[in-house]
């Protein structure tokens, strides 16, 4: 059995709504992340930015409160996503959101 959890928090930066055409409600943020960690006993600063998707109805009652500038922690999974351009990038599908602010 494999294991695929991430637990990231951060603030929104960027986001936006829309509708499958098979009618299934998406949100798409971007999240950014900084804090410290050691590592090595060495305190590291760490920063990343990483795509979240919000899929499904369970997402609606919390998707007018996706705006820029709000802290929020997400727990999911991660997924390898080609974007147009043929780049590949991990993103977070989201199975449980809280709003930090």
């Amino acid at each position: 059995m494999a294991t695929n959890h991430l637990v990231l928090s951060g603030t929104i930066t960027r986001s936006r709504s829309f509708h499958s055409p098979s009618g299934i409600a998406h949100s798409v943020i971007m999240l950014e992340h900084k804090s410290q960690c050691y590592e090595a006993e060495m305190l590291r600063n760490v920063y990343c930015q990483m795509q979240v998707i919000f899929s499904g109805e369970r997402f609606e009652s919390v998707t007018d409160k996706l705006k820029i500038g709000v802290d929020i922690e997400v727990q999911g999974f991660i997924a390898l996503q080609q974007s147009r351009n043929g780049q590949n990038r991990l993103v977070l599908h989201a199975e449980n959101v809280e709003l930090k602010t």
